[in-house]
């Protein structure tokens, strides 16, 4: 199949979304199917309103309806509800084309935390951009029966997986830390912002070195205000994955997100993880009962931190086995909304019809 992905997150940006996008590609085109990425590089630019590392395309309306119809997609999903989602969105619905949505990202909870704008706007808005996907993909089932009684319909499961040829132990880095930081190393990846609340990570009293890898509005902030701490800054392929394997836990101060991706790269990697019960770490450690054994979550998260480092190594990655991409990239293509007809094959057809009927 050719198949259309339109995505206001992409490279340079360094987030969940954008490394999922990358794997699923990875897994499609292993598979024989041609992807095509809609992504902000393709266009003018502006930076986002208090996230300048964030570009948004400028007026895409029109750019996005021609790489569209060049792609002749049989299949178009809408990863982000930003200015190219919305284009697409609009595009298809004029066009009257199928096509499938994600909720990667807790919009309504970013805006607020941003802005102060009332959540109720905020799901109200992303109701009305979900509400003519024919399928609403979404990670995990806590987070589809939360969407289902806030009026998104019936959401369907599209599930996570993680590389574990990449993030995998390193027996070599259980002594001494390559950055020479003192034992435990308390690890966090992610974007550096306010909706991730590593601010309450950094505020623990731990032992050892806390250890935050990413970048985000929030870095030079938090630099500042935690001195003692090791701001790595953005680390990527084998960096990443020895940062992952080189720490004693991986902790996860965030209540907001849907998912949390670095949570099973960190257990591929071998490194348990802490952090509160609450949807995203809570749905991660709840696909068996093994979970348990991978992580710790308690709503003192110092208590859950020195509970994840009791925890065996092993088991962390024994756990994390259980997210084959290979599967993931299967449940996405089940859920696409496909076209009969390529787009543009329909597209010629409407104009033929209408030169016909003048």
């Amino acid at each position: 199949m050719r198949i259309v992905i339109v995505s206001d997150a992409a490279p340079p940006q360094v987030n969940g979304v954008v490394r999922t996008l990358q794997q699923l590609t990875q897994n499609l085109t292993s598979l024989g199917h041609e992807v095509t990425f809609i992504t902000p590089d393709l266009f003018t630019t502006v930076p986002m309103p208090s996230y300048p590392e964030i570009r948004l395309a400028l007026l895409p309306g029109r750019k996005v309806a021609r790489l569209i119809k060049e792609a002749n997609p049989n299949a178009i999903h809408i990863a982000t509800e930003g200015p190219l989602g919305m284009s697409a969105r609009r595009f298809c619905i004029r066009k009257g084309i199928p096509f499938s949505t994600s909720f990667h990202t807790r919009f309504a909870e970013y805006l607020n935390a941003r802005t102060g704008i009332p959540l109720s706007w905020g799901y109200a808005f992303l109701r009305r951009f979900h509400a003519k996907s024919t399928a609403l993909m979404v990670a995990t089932p806590s987070l589809q029966a939360e969407l289902r009684e806030r009026g998104f319909g019936e959401p369907v499961i599209w599930s996570r997986g993680v590389d574990t040829e990449l993030y995998k132990p390193r027996p070599d880095l259980a002594d001494q830390h390559p950055m020479g930081l003192a034992r435990p190393v308390w690890l966090n990846v992610g974007r550096v912002a306010v909706e991730k609340n590593i601010e309450a990570f950094l505020e623990l009293d731990l032992p050892g070195t806390k250890m935050v890898v990413g970048d985000g509005p929030r870095l030079d902030y938090l630099k500042k205000k935690f001195p003692d701490a090791h701001f790595a800054g953005p680390l990527f392929g084998e960096e990443l994955a020895e940062a992952y394997a080189a720490a004693d836990v991986f902790v996860f101060p965030s209540r907001t997100d849907t998912f949390g991706l670095v949570l099973i790269e960190a257990m591929a990697a071998g490194t348990p993880v802490a952090g509160y019960p609450v949807q995203g770490p809570g749905d991660v450690l709840a696909f068996t009962a093994d979970g348990a054994k991978a992580g710790a979550l308690d709503e003192d998260l110092k208590t859950a931190c020195m509970a994840a480092l009791r925890l065996d190594r092993k088991d962390a990655r024994a756990y994390a086995m259980i997210f084959a991409w290979d599967a993931c990239a299967r449940q996405f293509i089940s859920n696409l909304a496909l076209e009969e007809m390529p787009v543009e094959e329909e597209v010629t057809r409407e104009l033929a019809a209408a030169t016909a009927t003048a």
